[in-house]
């Protein structure tokens, strides 16, 4: 397992987690990830496009001249696709461009780019950008600071975690998904990836086990308790 320490919003180490190699140590599949990422992109098309045929284009019933003895090619319609105005031949019409991708290729293209990103070390994980009960994007920006200096950064927050939400929802580096939404493109598009530690709890579906730093930090606080 790799461990990760845990950050709190004053950016010092208060923990640290371990996560599951199942999904944070696997061996990245590209053209799998590949081929996830383009079916998720074309799904976000409209595919509203539309022109017109020559059929369709106003006007153009009458004959624009004679057939013979003008000395120029013989027309039919001045909405045939060769005069400005005319139709357009083999135009975009509206289609769906959606790609069937199985539920595992999904998840097993999702466990390739969190290894990926897990293994270069832009996996951090935080307990909260801001403590209380006061949204603040000066003390989360200040927080999130300390644990990367990435351009791109994507935040995973559990679903019922609206402060940190608010907090950070107006800072444009920074895109805001929740846990059950991570998906394969948004984790590659991001430089780094921050989970908050409900975060992780909630997209593991089991809270995440605690790294030797922060076992030996608990049994040093029961000791000195005893």
């Amino acid at each position: 397992m790799t461990t990760v320490d845990v950050r709190n919003a004053e950016g010092a180490t208060s923990g640290s987690v371990e996560l599951p190699a199942d999904i944070f140590d696997v061996q990245a599949n590209i053209a799998l990830m590949h081929q996830v990422v383009v079916a998720q992109l074309a799904a976000a098309r409209q595919g509203t496009h539309k022109v017109k045929t020559r059929g369709e284009v106003a006007g153009g019933g009458k004959k624009p001249y004679k057939q013979k003895g003008t000395g120029r090619a013989r027309q039919g319609s001045i909405r045939a696709p060769q005069f400005a105005g005319g139709g357009v031949v083999h135009g975009p019409v509206p289609r769906d461009y959606s790609q069937r991708t199985p539920k595992k290729m999904k998840a097993a293209a999702l466990r390739g780019a969190l290894s990926d990103r897990a293994r270069a070390g832009q996996v951090h994980v935080v307990e909260a950008f801001v403590s209380g009960e006061k949204p603040s994007t000066k003390t989360a920006l200040a927080t999130l600071g300390k644990l990367t200096e990435a351009r791109r950064v994507l935040v995973v927050l559990s679903s019922i975690d609206e402060l940190n939400w608010v907090s950070l929802r107006n800072e444009p580096r920074v895109h805001l998904i929740e846990s059950g939404q991570l998906n394969t493109y948004d984790v590659l598009v991001a430089d780094d990836v921050v989970f908050t530690k409900d975060a992780l709890d909630e997209f593991l579906g089991v809270p995440a086990e605690a790294g030797p730093a922060a076992e030996s930090a608990a049994e040093t606080t029961e000791e000195g308790g005893k």
